[in-house]
């Protein structure tokens, strides 16, 4: 048979159906590049084949329908919003009518501006606060201080004081030297036509020779330091290490050691603390001899062997800064402790602690370096928030955790203490210390970074609308510091007589614990100081000296602030008085003198309000918590002085006041009858009497200043203004032959 032909098989052989093409809405860049059909897969088949990018994205539709439909969802939600943000102005509009509370607010967010410039990283239109210049007690030069500091308050106390006596008085007088020289005192041994710095040469000889310690002063001193600041401010130092180190440096005749930068600036912040401790320090003067400046010469001779480790830091070397700016601040040298938080911060990053440690390194080096981190994060908050200055750290996606204080950190920490129970150790106070100061920065920095949309010239306490607008914006800034206190173990609490809870403002007297250590006593009582200490600060912009209408909001956080400064007075004077916790506590006394200056303030500025009267008696209370600290340090009794005279003067404003609206109501009534006799009998017995001071009338209206003289109230302005520098640096870097 013959085979079938080519052709016929070609013939006979069914055809298969044409594959139906897959329609894509747009090929992906590298099939249109080559002209090839493109498919729906991501990638594509082709891009799959070559192993080449593809930018198709099978999950986007681009086809022209859907841009028409995406464009008018958008227009609907653009409207949307309009008519939101319509509604919340009006609604707004009412709250600022209204006297009552707001509460239930929700958790705050930034917007996006803002959050930029929370990090600092870039360059958006903001509110310039401005700020207030002004030389110290013993320096011809001006320095800047901005508008969260109590330099900037007082400035607005004095501005305030300046428009009621229709005066004006020059910057330049701002701080007079014989004030100055009336609050500090010469100072004793210094010839005043001597060089003050003398040549580097004769600092370092007279630095060498400086009157040093015996070994047993120097172990004594060290043990100041374990009890205080190692376990109520800063856990830096690993006290094994460092003991075993100090050990090191002795030589074979126990006679002289080696220099150790590190274990000069302990020695120096011992004996700060430990001199304060001396019952004989209150007739003392501020000049050298005062504790707030003992240790100086081991603080001399740590900056002279600190400046052979710039150039190769070590933890040692950060550890030395960190604790040189506590030495610092301790002893009012507010510019030199910024100055020397600013090194720590280069000196920080050089030794890579912005970064989070890796981890192959040892969980001990871990815990070390973060807790180095975090305690100068915290020293920059602390610094930038208490003198107006922009903070030197921020927080990115590489920052360190915050370190642990679980029973294993707290062992391999190098020091043995007991742990607290309910998973807490003596390292949960600095944990509990640094996420307070992240919930106050985070409120300090929405504050003052948000764009208030004044006029020129203007400021916040100029518009009623404004003011009480940034209340609203940063209420729920102030109601997460205070949800922070709910989550403090209740270890680190202390409990309340009446059984209220602690962090509280209703000024009910602590029952401290009888059996506790000192250590723990005293981190109880600084963690409740401070969180007062940063409240009252955050709400003290609200105190306006301006005459405004009932503000909700903005009274309410101008009365949370005089409530904290309150109960931070409150329990000072009751731990001073009844315990030594605060024995020297330097520190302590700085937060005491901010809230007296504050209720100050208040008092001025709200002289009618319900809390006028417990404002007034605090500040009373405010001196007998002087008059303690006065044994310690010298400038607590020019601080008691201070503020006795500025009572004086308070007091007598409310009572005039009171007079001239007694007088002025008698006349509109009884123009005929009204005699001299009867008004008089009616002002001795009008002011309300508290302690045998006087306070102010409910209906005594605006404080009428008249025709007082400026003189006498601003004098005593000026002397507080140095109280936060009364310090004086020759002191510090005094010379050896004269002391």
């Amino acid at each position: 048979m013959k085979p079938p032909s080519e052709n016929s098989l070609r013939f006979h052989t069914p055809l298969r159906p044409r594959q139906k093409r897959n329609q894509v809405a747009r090929a992906c860049d590298e099939c249109r590049l080559r002209r090839i059909k493109c498919d729906n897969f991501s990638p594509c088949s082709n891009c799959k084949t070559r192993g080449s990018k593809c930018t198709n994205d099978a999950n986007r539709i681009a086809s022209l329908p859907h841009a028409h439909q995406e464009i008018e969802t958008l227009r609907r939600r653009v409207q949307d919003l309009q008519h939101e943000l319509q509604q919340l102005r009006q609604q707004t509009d009412k709250q600022t009518r209204i006297s009552s509370p707001v509460t239930g607010l929700s958790t705050p967010e930034l917007s996006a501006s803002e959050s930029i410039q929370s990090n600092g990283d870039a360059v958006s239109r903001r509110t310039n606060w401005g700020g207030i210049h002004f030389r110290t007690a013993r320096s011809p030069n001006e320095t800047w201080y901005g508008p969260s500091s109590l330099f900037y308050f007082m400035g607005r106390i004095t501005n305030f004081l300046n428009l009621n006596l229709d005066q004006t008085q020059s910057k330049d007088q701002m701080v007079p030297d014989s004030v100055s020289r009336r609050l500090c005192g010469p100072l004793v041994g210094i010839d005043e036509d001597s060089d003050i710095h003398g040549s580097e040469s004769q600092q370092k000889n007279e630095t060498e020779r400086g009157p040093y310690l015996t070994p047993t002063q120097e172990d004594y001193f060290l043990d100041s330091y374990w009890s205080s600041y190692h376990t109520s401010l800063f856990p830096i130092l690993d006290e094994t290490e460092f003991k075993h180190h100090y050990r090191s440096l002795w030589m074979a005749s126990g006679n002289a050691r080696k220099d150790s930068a590190l274990v000069d600036i302990v020695i120096a912040l011992g004996m700060q603390y430990g001199v304060s401790m001396l019952p004989n320090m209150r007739n003392q003067l501020a000049d050298k001899s005062d504790a707030t400046i003992a240790g100086r010469w081991y603080y001399q001779r740590c900056q002279t062997l600190l400046a052979y480790e710039l150039e190769s830091p070590t933890l040692a070397t950060l550890q030395c800064h960190l604790l040189c700016v506590i030495f610092l601040c301790s002893a009012s040298f507010q510019n030199t402790s910024d100055s020397t938080c600013a090194m720590a911060v280069r000196t920080a990053h050089m030794l890579g602690l912005h970064l989070n440690p890796p981890q192959s390194m040892p969980r001990k080096e871990r815990e070390m370096r973060k807790r180095l981190w975090w305690a100068l994060y915290s020293l920059d908050s602390k610094l930038g928030m208490k003198l107006g200055r922009p903070f030197l750290l921020y927080q990115t996606n590489t920052t360190p955790k915050l370190p642990d204080d679980d029973v294993e950190a707290a062992m391999l920490s190098g020091s043995t203490f007991a742990p607290l129970g309910n998973n807490a150790t003596w390292l949960s106070f600095n944990l509990q210390n640094m996420t307070m100061f992240l919930a106050a920065r985070e409120a300090h920095a929405a504050f003052y970074n948000r764009d208030l949309h004044l006029k020129e010239g203007q400021n916040l306490w100029d518009d009623v609308n404004v003011l009480e607008g940034q209340a609203e914006f940063i209420y729920p800034f102030v109601k997460n510091l205070e949800n922070w206190t709910n989550g403090v173990p209740s270890t680190l609490t202390t409990k309340r007589k009446n059984g209220s809870r602690p962090f509280a403002t209703g000024g009910t007297d602590l029952e401290i614990e009888q059996y506790s250590p000192l250590w723990l006593q005293r981190q109880r009582v600084i963690l409740e100081l401070m969180y007062h200490n940063l409240s009252a600060n955050i709400c003290r912009p609200f105190i306006s000296f301006a005459p405004t209408p009932s503000l909700a909001i903005a009274e309410e956080l101008a009365f949370k602030c005089a409530g904290h400064a309150i109960a931070l007075t409150s329990i000072t004077h009751q731990v001073l008085s009844s315990t030594a916790i605060l024995s020297g506590w330097h520190e302590a006394f700085q937060w005491q003198w901010n809230s007296a200056m504050t209720l100050v303030g208040f008092v001025l500025a709200y002289p009618q309000s319900s809390m006028a009267i417990a404002a007034r008696d605090a500040i009373t209370l405010s001196v007998s918590v002087f008059d303690i600290f006065g044994n310690s340090f010298a400038v607590a009794n020019s601080a008691a002085a201070i503020v006795r005279n500025l009572i004086m003067k308070i007091d007598f404003l409310a009572k005039r006041a009171w007079q001239r609206k007694s007088i002025s109501d008698n006349h509109k009534q009884t123009a005929d009858q009204c005699s001299i006799s009867s008004i008089t009998t009616q002002l001795q017995s009008g002011p309300y009497m508290n302690n045998n001071s006087i306070m102010f009338q409910p209906s005594a209206g605006v404080l009428d200043f008249g025709d007082m003289s400026l003189e006498s109230m601003q004098d005593m302005f000026h002397m507080a203004f140095d109280i936060d520098q009364w310090s004086d640096l020759n002191g510090l870097w005094s010379q050896t032959n004269r002391a």
